[in-house]
């Protein structure tokens, strides 16, 4: 059903992929008059509803929405995990949220600074220490440096905070994350042969491309990761948490997933050969054009 808005329809219901809001054309019109809600609902449009509910439908997700309307309502940026700006965002732009898209930059312009204020060492510093023959930076925060490029192997980072540090092509051979916390760090295109991150916080870190041949990632914490690509040959991945984690692509040939959580993983193209999965729930995860040739999958659940 088509429809046109005008001010005696002051109430607007939305449908944002599925997800239901109820407000007003003030609220969407007002703070932003530039967005593209805003033009939307100028009442120069004609939109389409469902006919039953009237409800306008969106394509988009509707999981940061509610931060949307309660920026147009209140203009408060919402205090959120990096990942979750990055998300916001990107629906942000789509919307044309020139105010809010400001606002979520300069909420993590001000992160940084605080987090670099806390910061114990420098880059510099790093280059120097790793001059010496055995480099500990055990309990160490090191949140938000710039460690790309160096070469790290054989560093103890364990108990470390590392969030959102840059190891974008580092040599990180056989160094020790153990129990680190690593949310939203970047290990891009790293060596990470034989590392170890038992019960490592990886939430929403970015390791696509990286190699983790042998890796020991057990208990560790890889919510919302992205593997795209990566070599997680023969990786120990038993009782990871890779809830929505992103493994398109990777290798996993001879991998240990026993107890992981798997649930609305993305294994597209992912080579599986020789994994071993028994008893893991795989009902939720994206299998399409994965490799599972001699993979253990006794008790699995499909």
């Amino acid at each position: 059903m088509s429809f046109n808005f005008n001010a005696s329809s002051s109430i607007i219901r939305l449908n944002i992929g599925g997800k239901k809001f109820c407000t007003t054309i003030d609220t969407l019109t007002q703070r932003e008059p530039d967005s593209m809600l805003a033009a939307m609902f100028s009442g120069r449009h004609t939109l389409c509803q469902d006919s039953d509910k009237g409800y306008v439908f969106v394509d988009r997700d509707g999981k940061h929405f509610r931060h949307i309307l309660n920026w147009l309502r209140d203009g408060v940026v919402p205090s959120l995990q990096d990942f979750e700006y990055s998300e916001l965002l990107r629906e942000a732009e789509y919307y044309q949220f020139l105010g809010l898209m400001d606002g979520i930059k300069a909420s993590l312009n001000k992160r940084k600074e605080e987090e670099e204020m806390g910061t114990e060492l420098t880059r510099i510093d790093i280059i120097k220490c790793i001059q010496s023959e055995r480099v500990r930076f055990r309990g160490v925060n090191l949140s938000g440096l710039d460690l790309s490029k160096l070469d790290l192997s054989f560093v103890d980072f364990s108990y470390a905070c590392l969030k959102n540090v840059f190891f974008s092509r580092a040599n990180l051979q056989c160094a020790k994350f153990k129990d680190v916390d690593a949310e939203g760090s970047i290990f891009h295109n790293a060596t990470l042969r034989e590392c170890e991150f038992t019960g490592a916080n990886l939430r929403g870190a970015l390791l696509a491309g990286a190699n983790l041949q042998s890796a020991n990632l057990q208990d560790a914490c890889l919510i919302d990761c992205s593997f795209c690509g990566a070599d997680l040959r023969s990786a120990h991945l038993q009782t990871a948490d890779l809830t929505n984690a992103n493994l398109e692509g990777a290798n996993l040939e001879g991998a240990n997933l026993k107890g992981a959580k798997l649930n609305n993983a993305n294994l597209k193209g992912a080579n599986l050969q020789r994994a071993y999965l028994r008893h893991v729930n795989l009902r939720d995860t994206d299998l399409e054009g994965a490799r599972l040739d001699g993979a253990n999958l006794l008790g699995a659940i499909r």
